[in-house]
């Protein structure tokens, strides 16, 4: 505990509400987290001022190599679903979704994810509680196949009120440039194939809160319409399936040919705003909304909510987590490859002629 100063003593960083100590604790509980993301690439000591990450030819060391790199990054948050964890007290999940927002962005573009940075801005450092954010970033991490290689804790108490934080995270990855994948390679006849998602993931949390709300649900209740086993709050919570490991995979196993024109993380827009995203602008992808079952969750809300059908596919996945246009006569191979890693596949429909946009009929 931080000792309290007095007026003969003089002001303390404690008494503006920084605990130093408690942040040392922190670094010391995080370490063995960041370690086990840690593979041969990964360079100096846990606590450094920054984090060291080869990129080189060494074959001794890479299992392949990249004659015209391209570095790609990002950022993204959480955003309002941490209020959601703060309310249920469960820190080990949104962790989770920082990586994998970040990540199933990158992966859109061809890119194999190398490390992640975090960024935690909170009230009070509280160790445990810090140790159980960084853990799910960790989790996620390895569910990515990159390294957490640093971050910062920024202990804030004039910008955050108590017991609230913030999440955000930064990520770098490679891809070599004659196989950067950004729509352009997008035909008429090619098959739309959609990856399901694990629930909401970390897109329309405002509406969501909303909803609980408006309609007085109890996110400690269980509702057998969504799950029979789990209170209301824990399938919101549900961390963002992370699809990197997966796409990776199946972008490596074509060594030569390019098979996949375009993809789309399905984020806040829904498939209308971000599979238009990966579209030429002389082309439509025509989608059917009968090509898969909507989860159970998401009718709950609409129904709760009283929220119309285009605003449901506006904001949410509606169940469709990560698409990718695909070659007509790759289909059903990729679409195997990838239901061997866990997937579940929709074959959701084909790009017709168009204008660049969505069309969900």
């Amino acid at each position: 505990m931080a000792r309290k100063s007095s007026t003969k003593n003089g002001l303390t960083y404690a008494d503006s509400g920084v605990d130093i100590e408690a942040g040392d604790e922190v670094v010391d509980r995080i370490k063995g987290h960041l370690r086990r993301t840690y593979g041969p690439r990964v360079l100096g000591k846990h606590g450094a001022f920054a984090g060291c990450f080869r990129l080189d030819y060494n074959e001794k060391l890479f299992k392949r190599n990249y004659k015209d790199p391209v570095l790609v990054s990002g950022a993204d948050g959480v955003g309002t679903k941490v209020m959601l964890a703060i309310e249920l007290g469960i820190y080990d999940t949104v962790g989770q979704d920082c990586v994998a927002m970040n990540v199933n962005d990158m992966i859109v573009q061809g890119a194999e994810p190398l490390f992640f940075l975090d960024y935690v801005g909170i009230h009070k450092v509280i160790p445990q509680q810090m140790e159980q954010i960084v853990k799910g970033v960790a989790d996620g991490c390895q569910l990515a196949g990159c390294a957490l290689l640093g971050g910062e804790t920024a202990e804030m108490a004039d910008v955050y009120k108590e017991g609230d934080f913030d999440l955000a995270g930064f990520t770098v990855g490679v891809v070599e440039l004659s196989k950067v994948v950004d729509g352009s390679r997008v035909e008429e006849g090619d098959v739309i194939l959609g990856l399901a998602s694990s629930g909401v993931h970390s897109n329309g949390f405002s509406l969501v809160r909303k909803i609980i709300d408006h309609a007085k649900l109890d996110i400690r209740k269980v509702y057998p319409e969504v799950d029979p086993d789990r209170p209301l709050g824990e399938v919101l919570l549900e961390p963002t399936r992370i699809y990197s490991k997966q796409i990776c995979s199946v972008l490596r196993s074509y060594s030569r040919k390019k098979p996949i024109g375009g993809m789309a993380h399905i984020t806040g827009g829904g498939l209308p705003n971000n599979v238009n995203r990966a579209l030429p602008s002389n082309l439509d992808a025509k989608i059917s909304k009968k090509a898969w079952d909507v989860p159970p969750l998401f009718k709950f809300l609409k129904k709760h909510g009283n929220v119309a059908p285009a605003e449901m596919f506006r904001v949410f996945n509606m169940g469709i987590g990560y698409v990718l246009i695909v070659r007509p006569h790759f289909a059903e191979a990729i679409t195997t490859k990838l239901k061997r890693q866990g997937e579940t596949v929709y074959n959701l429909g084909e790009i017709v002629p168009g204008t660049g946009k969505v069309l969900l009929k």
